[in-house]
């Protein structure tokens, strides 16, 4: 017991020192100027957020309203299209329908925001993505283009935003089938890869973005879940065989030749599985999905929440939507994350990048 306790205290202590690490290098919010009116925001709380962020932005900015409407993020980019929005916050990647919704209407993309890093293990929040294999598959790396061989298929273009892009296309000479191709020998090499994963929607359709750069082809034999005691279970589906922790416990786990990607909420309720290390890039390096390489975003599969609006090109950011941006993106609204403790703080790094969209 008092062993346990050493290695929680240890293990909090080193949460505490990488988020404290990350926090250093976010800028202070200071009022670029006094702002005044109300702001409207419709789409998703972001689990809360919304409000957490508003209640300390108005301690230095008292003269700014909110209007919040957060039935879902799926209706943020009908909020911004409508014009009934100043703000579209959303959990996810927007998706080929609201990318034309929207420059039908403006001729113009719409402007995103990344405004927090998505959430390790928080249950029910938008997870980064981690890839299993069955406990007793020697395979212990992958790369992203190998993973794109194992789950995708050959294709003539890959979109971006809503631009069919050739230069995501690729060969049938890229398609990995079998165990041998990714250099495993004896019983192995001649064995077929079995891949699961989850079935429609914006987890899938990150991974689709990040993997299979921008298709929808899946290797034949993919098979689809969508996460167990999700809204997305049918009712004539009373055991949940379509949820993905019955896709983890009754086929991954006892198919050795299997491979699926999920998030950390749905997969650490199922023994017999093994946490596969990705490398963005041919040679390596490889990064383990921990919490910390979530948090610094070295791990190639990280989500980002983001906050959309409209900014047509050329044109200033609306100055009280602009301040309140800012505030977001500040080691003071970051910090409000870290309490908060579902979705992860930004770096630095990409909070300055954020900023930059905002000039």
């Amino acid at each position: 017991m008092k062993r346990l306790l050493i290695v929680s205290f240890i293990m909090v202590l080193a949460a505490t020192r990488i988020s404290a690490q990350t926090l250093e290098g976010l800028p202070h919010y200071k009022p670029e100027q006094k702002v005044s009116g109300t702001i409207r925001a419709f789409g998703f709380s972001l689990g809360g957020m919304m409000a957490i962020w508003e209640a300390g932005f108005r301690k230095y900015q008292p003269d700014v309203q909110f209007d919040d409407k957060f039935p879902s993020g799926d209706v943020a980019i009908a909020g911004l299209v409508s014009r009934v929005a100043d703000l579209g916050p959303q959990g996810r990647e927007l998706v080929l329908t609201e990318y034309l919704a929207f420059y039908e209407t403006f001729g113009y993309y719409p402007t995103d925001i990344t405004v927090v890093t998505g959430a390790y293990d928080a249950e029910g929040m938008t997870c980064g993505l981690v890839v299993y294999v069955n406990k007793d598959n020697p395979i212990s790396k992958l790369t992203m283009k190998q993973l794109d061989g194992i789950f995708g298929s050959e294709r003539v273009a890959g979109l971006r935003g809503f631009k069919w892009t050739l230069q995501a296309g690729r060969s049938a000479q890229d398609d990995i089938r079998t165990w041998g191709q990714l250099g495993l020998t004896g019983e192995w090499a001649d064995k077929p890869i079995h891949t699961y994963g989850h079935g429609p929607g914006g987890t899938t359709n990150f991974f689709q973005i990040k993997v299979l750069n921008g298709s929808d082809k899946w290797n034949p034999n993919y098979q689809g879940y969508v996460e167990t005691g999700s809204k997305m279970i049918a009712d004539d589906d009373k055991r949940q065989i379509g949820g993905t922790q019955h896709m983890l416990a009754d086929e991954l786990a006892n198919d050795k030749y299997g491979i699926a990607w999920t998030v950390i909420p749905q997969a650490r309720k199922v023994a017999g599985l093994k946490p596969i290390s990705l490398a963005p890039r041919e040679g390596g390096p490889y990064i383990e999905p921990t919490r910390e390489n979530f948090q610094n975003r070295t791990y190639p599969l990280t989500r980002s929440i983001f906050i959309y609006l409209n900014r047509p090109p050329g044109q200033p950011v609306d100055p009280k939507s602009k301040e309140f941006l800012r505030y977001i993106l500040s080691r003071e609204g970051q910090e409000a994350v870290q309490r908060e403790g579902k979705y992860l703080p930004l770096t630095g790094e990409l909070a300055r990048e954020q900023l930059k969209k905002l000039d």
